[in-house]
């Protein structure tokens, strides 16, 4: 429903213009013509909880032990901010009082609240970072990345501090495309906040799964990937996708609330000082440091 609704009230908008936190916009939000990969890995469910805020984000479990960590990088080639790379690792989750059953939450996705709560966001410009951390709260901030395609991989290596942060390697998936027209959900925390914002997409994906997906993950010794050095990450992928090309829109409602805990936060939350003096410079950072095979 919240799909349906989003959708519609985009197509109402679509003519009108915004302004915020001076970065112009021309309404839907949307960008075109880009190219995206998915791998999705299984990890410890426990120790996924352990890196969520408040109660009421929870693992999403494909059996009572195991959840997914979900890495997607998108090649945003025409918005309204200019061409970026935009490099996603999250958890896939629940929003609710409880934990939600194995497997149900991929069904019933509205009653379960599922989405993902993007842990780590880096992206190629300033502008990107301005518009989706001070906007949607996303955890956004530039690093230097990269987007490569070939004839039989696609991949994405982050680097941050002159460190490898992450290198994901695809064995592009053969066959006919699947035809994808839908909507997703992302959890994000910014300010104290746990903020909740809608994206839709639409385009053909080609599919792996079971032996058929075939990637390859590498945590570099960034600190910034120390937490996921815990989650009992699996080599193998549960599936893998490539979109050669897709658009999508993200929907300029979003929700929000405060994250709250069973004793006072003794430090205080990143907060807006860290967008305010932000550009909107579309400058990409120097590629990374790009080795064959890390």
């Amino acid at each position: 429903m919240r799909r349906l609704k989003g959708m519609r009230r985009q197509r109402r908008l679509t003519g009108r213009f915004a302004r915020v936190d001076g970065i112009p916009f021309e309404l839907p939000v949307n960008s075109i013509d880009n190219s995206a990969f998915m791998a999705a890995f299984t990890i410890d469910a426990r120790a996924a909880r352990a890196l969520m805020p408040g109660n009421e984000i929870h693992p999403l479990r494909i059996t009572p032990r195991r959840g997914l960590l979900v890495i997607t990088v998108v090649d945003y080639r025409r918005t309204d901010i200019g061409r970026y790379i935009e490099f996603s690792i999250a958890i896939a989750c629940t929003h609710g009082r409880r934990p939600a059953p194995p497997l149900l939450p991929g069904l019933f996705g509205k009653v379960y609240g599922t989405g993902q709560l993007v842990v780590d966001l880096p992206v190629s410009t300033e502008i990107s970072v301005k518009g989706g951390k001070g906007i949607w709260g996303m955890p956004k901030h530039q690093a230097n990345l990269d987007y490569v395609v070939t004839d039989e991989v696609v991949s994405s290596q982050y680097d941050l501090d002159g460190m490898l942060a992450m290198r994901v390697d695809v064995d592009r998936p053969h066959g006919w495309g699947l035809p994808l027209n839908l909507g997703a959900v992302n959890y994000c925390t910014f300010r104290g906040l746990l903020m909740k914002s809608y994206i839709y997409f639409k385009g053909k994906a080609h599919v792996g799964l079971g032996s058929r997906a075939r990637a390859r993950i590498v945590l570099g010794e960034h600190p910034r990937m120390d937490p996921l050095r815990d989650l009992d990450l699996r080599e193998k992928p549960l599936f893998t996708a490539f979109l050669p090309k897709i658009n999508g829109f993200l929907d300029d409602y979003f929700e929000g609330w405060m994250i709250t805990r069973l004793h006072p936060p003794q430090t205080d939350e990143e907060g807006l000082e860290s967008v305010t003096d932000l550009g909107l410079g579309e400058e990409w950072l120097e590629p990374p440091n790009r080795v064959e095979r890390p």
